[in-house]
């Protein structure tokens, strides 16, 4: 399949795609004059900041930001690649997708990968069916009645039983024709030593494990005794990286969205019980590990994460290590702190839902829940003592962005450790123009966990995401979308633009992407497409255009606007050069370049004459 084919099928979709038909699907919206508004379904708010033109193609939240065609719409809302977004939107409306040309081995593979999760289906089919449909399952009834989930959840989740017997499901299945690698490579079976296979979940309550897009691509069992593993996951497969996966993600996303929250547990019986209760916008961490991937995948549907681990000493310890993960994200952190030492699953259990509700209402900030674990793991009665306290505060002083915020903890910190506010602050000041400090600070009471990077299981170290910035909406970024959006339209104007401002040289980078991409396009003779533009941009560069194309059109506004816009531009674009060439005389002249110096003070002469009149 050629680019010239993929171009053809990718218009083809977009010309098909009516983008207030696909978004009136998610969003409930209301027309007024040219265009539509709702409230955004990617952020929680009340009053309507959402906005669809239909002609122009696009959609733009003047709340969060979030903008783009078609295509980056279905992407955000289903949480797939712009590609599959594009794949999905092409099945909806019965489009079929160009064959692509590919060896065999990559067939060989992606077959491979289908049947194992084929293989996970039966296994998830058997151990359900173990559990509700015959006598082995009985104990495992009991179980999950004693834990107080309903039927309705064991089937939501299909949650099963692994029979009390060494090769049942290896059995089963090799006589329905998986073969002993399929079984081996998914984590299903063992090899005997001696040769021959055993199945590796024996007499545990079972939970299938899904992706964000519902396929199953593991298992977690938990015992019925006391034996040992307590609980037992799949093992590290293709399909199964418990780094990457949170349990619930498929089922939970689009309560996540209508609450504008997430609350994160450590475990999927955890997340079972919440979300048996009522509570729908839950997901789990499979195990005492969260890491920056699961940070940044939460960040598709919210900005706001209330994490609620166990209230012994391992799950606080998780917590502080989620929070150093999460803290420079952007995203506003809570945790809900469980009393008496009870995790979630047994609150839920004593109290009700309820009760587990009220809980998340009096969920603490990281200042307030690293203060009350750093005073309940060091004695602050000497003075060493209430300076590791201090120490260990240093990264969350420095963290928090508003003033206002940092002087009521720097307040706090003082009344509490009965130091100086002035000792405080210089303490702070000085961590903060050192980051290693605060990197050995992070471990002065608690875990050590580097507050930047989290360590990948293949052995690759993964940024977080850094804190998203607004973009500033100075009078020089307005001129700036003004153009892009008269460009949009009329082609023509490009060439104008470019005569009076080197594109190279406009300041703004993104909109210099912008301007630049579309000079390409009209050199190449395309046409400006809105599905091309969102995909060879990147993120932050079309949503820069979305807002270009979909604010400010008042009619008749457009010419005056344009011109003045463009004088603008124009104007910073002199004011640069002018100190520019200034810095460029004067070093000519200090090293006796009078030919060079006096070219750079004509060129100034006449940037001045422009810039006066």
């Amino acid at each position: 399949m050629d680019n010239a084919e993929m171009d053809a099928f990718v218009e083809r979709v977009e010309q098909g795609s009516d983008i207030v038909d696909v978004v009136s699907q998610y969003v409930t919206l209301k027309r007024k004059g040219n265009r539509f508004w709702g409230c955004c379904p990617f952020h929680q708010e009340r009053t309507p900041s959402f906005s669809v033109v239909p002609d122009k193609g696009f959609f733009y939240c003047f709340g969060c930001h979030a903008g783009g065609n078609v295509f980056k719409f279905l992407s955000l809302i289903e949480n797939v690649s712009y590609f599959e977004a594009i794949k999905l939107q092409a099945e909806k409306l019965g489009i079929p997708m160009p064959e692509r040309h590919r060896s065999e081995a990559e067939k060989a593979r992606e077959q491979r990968l289908k049947d194992l999760l084929k293989v996970n289906e039966m296994a998830r089919n058997f151990f359900h069916n173990c559990l509700t449909m015959t006598h082995m399952g009985e104990v495992g009834k009991a179980y999950f009645a004693g834990r107080g989930i309903s039927t309705e959840t064991i089937d939501e989740f299909s949650l099963g039983y692994a029979p009390d017997a060494w090769d049942k499901l290896t059995k089963a299945f090799t006589a329905r024709g998986v073969s002993r690698d399929f079984l081996l490579e998914d984590g299903l079976s063992m090899e005997r030593q001696g040769g021959g296979l055993y199945d590796r979940f024996r007499h545990r309550v079972m939970i299938p494990i899904a992706d964000e897009k519902g396929r199953i691509v593991g298992f977690g069992g938990r015992v019925l005794d006391d034996s040992k593993p307590k609980y037992l996951n799949t093992k590290e497969t293709v399909l199964f990286n418990k780094r990457r996966l949170l349990f619930g993600l498929d089922r939970s996303h689009q309560a996540i969205r209508q609450a504008g929250y997430v609350i994160i547990v450590e475990g999927y019986m955890d997340a079972i019980s919440v979300f048996d209760a009522g509570v729908k916008n839950v997901v789990a961490s499979l195990g005492t590990s969260f890491t920056a991937e699961h940070c940044k995948k939460l960040l598709r549907y919210c900005k706001r994460f209330f994490f609620c681990y166990d209230s012994d000493e391992a799950g606080q310890n998780a917590t502080i290590r989620a929070l150093s993960i999460v803290r420079d994200s952007g995203a506003e952190v809570r945790v809900i702190v469980v009393p008496d030492g009870k995790d979630p699953d047994e609150f839920i259990r004593k109290h009700g839902a309820d009760a587990f509700r009220a809980l998340t209402e009096q969920a603490l900030s990281i200042p307030d829940y690293r203060l009350g674990y750093v005073l309940a793991h060091t004695s602050i009665d000497t003075t060493e003592g209430k300076m590791r306290a201090l120490r260990a505060m240093l990264p969350v002083i420095v963290s928090l962005g508003g003033a206002a915020e940092r002087g009521e903890l720097i307040k706090k910190l003082g009344a509490t450790l009965l130091i100086d506010e002035g000792v405080i602050r210089e303490e702070a000041a000085k961590a903060a123009r050192n980051p290693r400090l605060l990197q050995e600070e992070q471990g002065v009471i608690g875990p050590r966990n580097h507050p930047q990077r989290q360590v990948q299981a293949e052995g690759s170290v993964q940024e977080p995401p850094k804190r998203p910035l607004r973009r500033a909406d100075s009078a020089l970024q307005k001129a700036g979308r003004i153009v892009i959006r008269s460009v949009w339209e009329d082609a023509t104007l490009l060439t104008h633009v470019a005569s009076m401002v080197p594109l190279e040289e406009l300041q703004d980078e993104v909109q210099r992407k912008i301007l630049l991409y579309l000079r390409d396009m009209q050199a190449q003779g395309r046409r400006f497409d809105a599905a091309n533009a969102a995909e060879a941009l990147g993120d932050e560069a079309a949503e820069e255009l979305s807002r270009a194309v979909v604010e400010n059109e008042h009619a008749g506004e457009d010419v005056m606007a344009y011109h003045d816009s463009v004088e603008r531009l124009r104007r910073a674009y002199l004011t640069t050069r002018y100190e520019r060439l200034s810095r460029e005389a004067a070093e000519a002249g200090a090293r006796g370049d009078v030919a060079a110096a006096a070219a750079k003070l004509k060129e100034i002469t006449e940037i001045k004459k422009e810039m006066d009149d």
